[in-house]
């Protein structure tokens, strides 16, 4: 209301906002009224800390660079270390003068800057608290002097040290602390290489340009601090920028991509979006490409994990990873080719295109269940009215001829059925999922080995198919769907689990072991002392009675056939005969014989 913009205006304290509702009460306002009134406070005292906040943010930038201002005439630290030793050796007159800095760390003081030194050895010198007289100017913050260092007992001479003075060839050395305060922050040194006293005014002179010293070090300090902190704010606004851009580039693409999807686009033109930024490959929850280029880099598998485990893009090389799952199943990988491609769109677009494919998925799933329960009806129910009016309504053309497939998996019955649906509407066909089958009602004809083969790879697992047909119209679905079953259940028995194959592959055996419970034990029963006298003996008399039969049961032909003498024959199908039993030879047994022998043979 207006009485509270008059209020922010001129800035009136948080008190002053009670007194329009008081007003209101006193004068016996409506309730409502007094109420608008308490929401109109509550949302402009907002605006009043808002205001205050950034009035307060402002204050505080423009002290930081009023700051900043201020510093930018002095030197960094290196270059106030090194006027203060020259000017030093230019006031003293000395050979050599250097400065060390107190290190708090290792509670030490260590060379910092010379001027005039020759010894690397002293360059690098450090002095412990109370070790010669600049770790005993350190410890007691006190000045000293000596015209001859190595003669004066005063201070406690180390080895280390000695060496490095010796090196250097000081004689006369003069030290006083750097001080802050009451804190010494290092120790300022003249030195002649000559014996030399040092004089009252001298040490006067040098300690006094140590306090303008530690002021300078110490003004120094804090101007790097406050340029690595202006650096640092830079850089932060810096990247709060670049994150911005990233994120309204990021809005700017998203926006795009649901406009696309709102007008039914596909994949395809949402891909078009991302891939401005690079070369783009979209795979499905299985790995099979909907867009772009295959790759063969078997790290993107593991790369596609790792981003559906982490919930954002995986960088491998030159490539971006986007990877979404629904219920830990994988449902799209996003991959793009790019140095610079921006992350934030590759995992809206990876999630976009995960919606639409979760979309398509519901839909497929939908059409999936009608061609499911008319492929049910034309099998369970095919006297039904109206089934070729419902298929006609699904694109399925009856009088087509159309091929039966029964694909035998391992339970994976919604992994199964997806598959299966799809396919159906791919080919305009019909496809009903079982517990441990889906049947496929597909146009034209088809080769079960290739359905086995495709649905195997898309459960990871072995999936065995029967194909029966082709029929035409609906009569003939349903002994079709039977035998197609008998197929699969073939193949299984015969250990062929994973393949295909039609009745016509099979031959007769596809005829015969639909019922069948069990064809090894059928094999055993019928041949078995013949295959273990082989086995034992390495004979040949399963060869010898498949031949004897194949050749009409004649004992010369056979022996022709298997190129041996008949009299080798004789005893072999002699040796059989007890093996056998009597009359295995009579017509009902020879069946079964010949019978065994082929299943043998096909099973391996």
């Amino acid at each position: 209301m207006r009485v509270y913009l008059e209020l922010l205006a001129r800035e009136a304290s948080a008190v002053e906002f009670e007194g329009p509702i008081i007003e209101a009460r006193a004068r016996g306002a409506a309730p409502e009224e007094v109420a608008e009134l308490e929401q109109a406070k509550v949302e402009a005292l907002k605006v009043r800390e808002l205001l205050r906040r950034r009035a307060r943010r402002e204050a505080e930038l423009s002290a930081l660079y009023d700051t900043a201002s201020d510093l930018a005439g002095l030197r960094d630290l290196d270059a106030v270390l090194e006027a203060i030793v020259h000017r030093a050796r230019q006031l003293l007159g000395t050979d050599t003068t250097y400065l060390t800095l107190h290190d708090p760390d290792k509670g030490d003081t260590f060379m910092r800057v010379t001027d005039g030194s020759i010894s690397a050895a002293f360059q690098n010198l450090r002095l412990a608290p109370g070790a010669g007289l600049g770790g005993l100017v350190a410890q007691t913050a006190r000045p000293y002097a000596t015209a001859d260092y190595f003669a004066d007992p005063r201070f406690q001479h180390k080895n280390h040290i000695d060496t490095a003075v010796h090196e250097e060839g000081l004689v006369a050395i003069l030290g006083v602390p750097l001080k802050l305060g009451q804190r010494v922050i290092g120790v300022l040194f003249a030195a002649n290489r000559s014996a030399r006293p040092f004089l009252q005014e001298e040490v006067a002179l040098l300690t006094s340009l140590a306090a303008h010293a530690a002021v300078a070090i110490d003004n120094a300090r804090l101007l790097q601090e406050t340029r690595n902190a202006l650096e640092e704010l830079s850089s932060t606004h810096r990247s709060l920028r670049e994150h911005g851009d990233a994120v309204e580039r990021a809005a700017r693409a998203h926006d795009r991509m649901m406009e696309l999807v709102l007008q039914g686009r596909g994949i395809e033109d949402i891909a078009a979006v991302v891939a401005e930024s690079g070369e783009l490959t979209v795979l499905d929850g299985l790995g099979n490409v909907i867009v772009g280029q295959a790759t063969d880099d078997p790290g993107i598998f593991e790369a596609a994990q790792a981003s559906r485990a982490l919930g954002r893009t995986v960088r491998r090389h030159d490539l971006l990873i986007a990877s979404v799952d629904v219920g830990g199943e994988p449902l799209c990988t996003l991959i793009v080719r790019s140095a610079d491609a921006d992350e934030r769109i590759v995992e809206r677009a990876a999630l976009v295109c995960a919606l639409l494919l979760l979309f398509r998925r519901s839909v497929a799933e939908a059409e999936g269940r009608v061609r499911g329960e008319l492929l049910d009806d034309l099998i369970s129910r095919p006297d039904d009215e109206g089934l070729i009016d419902r298929a006609n309504r699904l694109g399925v053309n009856l009088a087509r001829p159309h091929v039966v497939i029964v694909a035998k998996h391992q339970g994976q019955r919604e992994r199964a059925a997806f598959w299966a649906s799809s396919q159906a509407a791919l080919s305009h066909g019909l496809a009903a999922a079982r517990p441990e089958e889906v049947v496929l009602l597909l146009p034209g004809p088809r080769d079960a080995k290739r359905i086995a083969k495709d649905l195997s790879a898309a459960l990871q697992s072995p999936a065995t198919a029967g194909a029966a047909g082709p029929v035409t119209g609906i009569a003939d679905v349903h002994g079709a769907y039977r035998e197609a079953q008998r197929c699969a259940d073939a193949l299984i028995a015969l250990g062929r689990r994973g393949g295909g194959a039609s009745a016509s592959e099979l031959g007769f055996v596809g005829l015969l072991i639909g019922e069948a419970g069990s064809i090894p034990g059928f094999v055993h029963a019928t041949i078995g002392p013949v295959v273990d006298y082989d086995a034992k003996r390495g004979t040949s008399l399963v060869g010898t009675l498949a031949a004897y039969f194949g050749a009409g049961g004649s004992p010369s032909r056979t022996a022709e056939a298997m190129h041996i003498h008949v009299n080798t024959v004789s005893q072999r199908l002699e040796r059989i005969g007890r093996l056998l039993g009597e009359g295995w030879q009579d017509p009902e047994r020879a069946l079964e014989l010949q019978l065994a022998l082929r299943l043998h043979r096909l099973s391996g």
